[in-house]
């Protein structure tokens, strides 16, 4: 067959795009590895993402909620622990501490308190997480008393039901009428029994409207000691509009999406400054004088992770480890009674006045696990929400403040 010049220009042209295919692109956009990892699609995701050093969104700050200052006792939060927004724009914000919710309108103006603390219906001792279901009704998981109670028409009603087996954490309602929660990565045998091993454990279940388990998924990894990889398996979760799940660690560096039944859809990583590997694992020794624990070292990698409307994948990530003039820590004390917990205690110590910081920044995914950006913070970070184009960022122990920012598009 003969060749002509046009057939061997044509030829040339393809060599040269498939070449060029497989370089960076000229405005300096980074690439991604992609590979197949026992069935599952592991993105490896270069420094820089696909915005480059021009991210296409940024945030506009709005207002702040709350501050440790404040002389206001509406706006006092003790640690405030979630965030959520209702179908007309009023903000809702769980105070753990104070075990009550506060409702603020659209324009931050407080409107109404939810709940007090005690072991009632419509009471708390130590809510963790809530949610609005698909009826619009407040859902709050007690994580102090194994509870998860329905508030109804804005308090007229309550129903709730008990998690009989074990603690969970970091409810969200799904689409489907169930909601999703964190199983504990704690494994301490009770007695006249063996403490599960890591491949006997899940990272969630999912719990159907009266509390029955419908499912428990999210393999862990095992560290090689219990402490180890409770801390190594420790992270958040966040709903995205298909009952996917998607999950950030805080101390691995990945990023993971599950499909609502549960199974695994694919994994992504991101290049860091700093190491995540365990530089020394933690250690249960016990005695005839009882039980002394040590927890592993390891470098803190992310704090939470959110989904906004458009699906991307907001992660509140460390872009450096903290100094020792930045940590603080706050002890939770309980104690209990024949009826469960009976009082709660909540003290922070450190250097508490000590707000704005450069540690934090927000890695923006797509919905398959590309690195699209980072925004850079200025303040620190303890979970992120968002609802439409509003962004919550919240400060728990130092500002105890809830940031509202509207999400612009550039």
């Amino acid at each position: 067959m003969k060749t002509t010049t046009i057939d061997r220009r044509l030829a040339g042209l393809m060599i040269i795009g498939l070449m060029l295919a497989g370089l960076p692109a000229a405005s300096g956009v980074a690439p991604q590895k992609i590979e197949t990892v026992e069935g599952i699609r592991v993105v490896h995701n270069e420094k820089g993402g696909l915005w480059g050093e021009t991210p296409k969104v940024s945030l506009e700050l709005v207002r702040r909620i709350g501050d440790v200052d404040t002389e206001d006792e509406h706006l006092a939060f003790t640690y405030p622990s979630d965030v959520a927004v209702d179908g007309e724009g009023n903000i809702y914000i769980l105070d753990t501490g104070n075990a009550w919710i506060q409702k603020f309108g659209p324009d931050g103006k407080y409107l109404a308190t939810i709940g007090r603390k005690g072991q009632g219906p419509g009471e708390f001792m130590m809510p963790d997480s809530f949610d609005f279901d698909k009826d619009g009704n407040l859902v709050v998981n007690d994580a102090g008393q194994r509870r998860v109670q329905k508030i109804i028409g804005g308090g007229r009603d309550v129903k709730s039901f008990l998690v009989q087996d074990e603690f969970v954490y970091g409810l969200r309602c799904l689409n489907s009428g169930d909601c999703v929660v964190k199983l504990s990565t704690y494994s301490f045998p009770r007695p006249g029994q063996k403490a599960k091993t890591a491949g006997e454990m899940r990272l969630f279940r999912i719990l159907g409207p009266n509390g029955a388990v419908k499912n428990e998924f999210g393999v862990l990894t095992d560290f090689g000691e219990s402490l180890t990889t409770a801390s190594g398996n420790a992270g958040e979760f966040a709903v995205d509009a298909g009952d996917g799940l998607v999950v950030s660690f805080n101390t691995q560096n990945k990023i993971d999406k599950y499909g609502p039944d549960g199974q695994l859809l694919w994994r992504a990583d991101r290049p860091l400054d700093y190491g995540t590997e365990v530089r020394k694992k933690g250690k249960i020794e016990r005695s005839s004088r009882g039980i002394s624990m040590s927890d592993p070292e390891m470098n803190a990698c992310s704090v939470d992770i959110a989904v906004d409307g458009r699906g991307r994948i907001w992660v509140v990530t460390y872009d450096r480890q903290l100094k020792k003039e930045e940590k603080v820590q706050t002890s939770i004390m309980s104690v209990g009674g024949p009826g469960g917990i009976e009082s709660v205690s909540y003290k922070t110590e450190g250097n508490t006045d000590v707000r704005a910081t450069d540690a934090f920044k927000l890695e923006i995914f797509d919905g398959d696990g590309v690195l699209l950006g980072a925004v850079p913070l200025a303040h620190f970070v303890d979970a992120i929400r968002i609802f439409g184009d509003s962004l919550f960022l919240i400060d728990r122990e130092r500002g105890v403040t809830v940031y509202q920012y509207k999400i612009v598009e550039k």
